[in-house]
C-alpha cells in the first residue's frame, strides 16, 4: 500500500490523525500521536512494544493482549494484535486483505458511542505489510479499569445479589445494542467487559469489527444477539464451571425483551 493509495488516503475520523512511518499505515487520535509515533518508531510493531514493556500486564484470549502505559507515561491502553478465528485460522492466522478490519472497527466504535452503546475508546491501530494486498494489524484502546470480561467475573464466587447486578448490566448493555439497531455476531461472554464503579456493575462491549447496523428496535437484532449470548454463556457454564444457570438467562432474556 501507497500512501497514495485509496485505503491509505482516505480521511482519517474527527479527533484522529494518519500517517505513515516504516512502511506501517497508523491512525491515531490527536492527543496521543507522539506517544503512538514513539512505539512506531522503535524497531518492532505497537503489539511488540507492548509485549515488551516492563510494566506490561497480559491479557489472556485467542492471541494475548497486553495492558501498559504509553510512552506519555500517563494513559493506560490495551494493546492486542489482530487474528483470524474459526475454522481457516490456522491457514489465514493473522493475515488479513488490506487495509485490515481495523478501520471498520475505528469507525464502528466511533457509531457505537455516538450512539451511547459503551464500548472502549480506540486510541489508535497500525497496519504493517505482509505481502501482496495483505496487511497485519494492532489495535489500542483504552483501559477500563477496573474490570474483568464477563467469563471471569462469573467465575468468581459471587452472592445472588451480586450475580444478579452483573446480569443486569448486560442486559442494559444489550438494550443499548438494541436501541442502537448494532447486530454484533459474535456477542460472547469474552466480549462483554465489567467495570465495578464504586459497587455500580457497567457492561461494555469488545471486539466491534463485524458489528452490523440495521434498524433501531429490529426484534430481529434483539433476537440475534441473545441467541449469540446465550450460546456462548451455556458453552462456558457447561466446559468452565460459569456461575449461571437458567434461571439467570430467563429473567435476563426478561429484561431485555421487556424493555425492547
Amino acid at each position: 500500500m501507497t500512501a497514495g493509495s485509496p485505503a491509505f488516503a482516505a480521511r482519517a475520523p474527527d479527533g484522529y490523525i494518519r500517517f505513515r512511518l516504516r512502511g506501517v499505515d497508523v491512525v491515531a487520535r490527536r492527543e496521543h500521536t507522539d506517544s503512538v509515533r514513539q512505539m512506531i518508531a522503535l524497531p518492532h510493531t505497537l503489539y511488540e512494544y507492548a509485549a515488551r514493556h516492563p510494566g506490561r500486564r497480559r491479557i489472556e484470549g485467542r492471541v494475548p493482549a497486553y495492558a501498559v502505559t504509553l510512552p506519555d507515561n500517563t494513559t493506560r491502553v490495551v494493546v492486542r494484535h489482530s487474528h483470524h478465528g474459526g475454522l481457516l485460522a490456522g491457514i489465514t492466522r493473522d493475515r488479513f486483505l488490506a487495509p485490515t478490519r481495523a478501520p471498520q472497527e475505528l469507525s464502528n466504535a466511533l457509531r457505537l458511542a455516538a450512539l451511547a452503546v459503551p464500548t472502549p475508546m480506540i486510541v489508535a491501530y497500525a497496519a504493517y505489510p505482509a505481502g501482496p494486498w495483505l496487511r497485519r494489524s494492532d489495535i489500542v484502546t483504552l483501559e477500563l479499569v477496573p474490570g474483568k470480561d464477563l467469563a471471569a467475573v462469573l467465575m468468581q464466587p459471587l452472592v445472588e445479589d451480586d450475580r444478579r447486578r452483573v446480569l443486569q448490566a448486560v442486559a442494559e448493555l444489550l438494550r443499548t445494542l438494541d436501541r442502537a439497531g448494532a447486530r454484533h455476531p459474535d456477542l460472547n461472554v469474552k466480549n462483554v467487559f465489567l467495570v465495578n464503579r464504586c459497587g455500580a456493575w457497567h457492561a461494555y462491549v469488545l471486539d466491534v469489527d463485524r458489528v452490523v447496523f440495521g434498524r433501531t428496535g429490529d426484534a430481529r437484532i434483539t433476537e440475534a444477539n441473545l441467541r449469540r449470548f446465550l450460546q456462548s454463556a451455556r458453552k462456558w457454564r457447561d466446559r468452565y464451571s460459569v456461575q449461571i444457570d437458567e434461571s439467570d438467562l430467563t429473567r435476563l432474556v426478561a429484561a431485555v425483551t421487556r424493555h425492547g
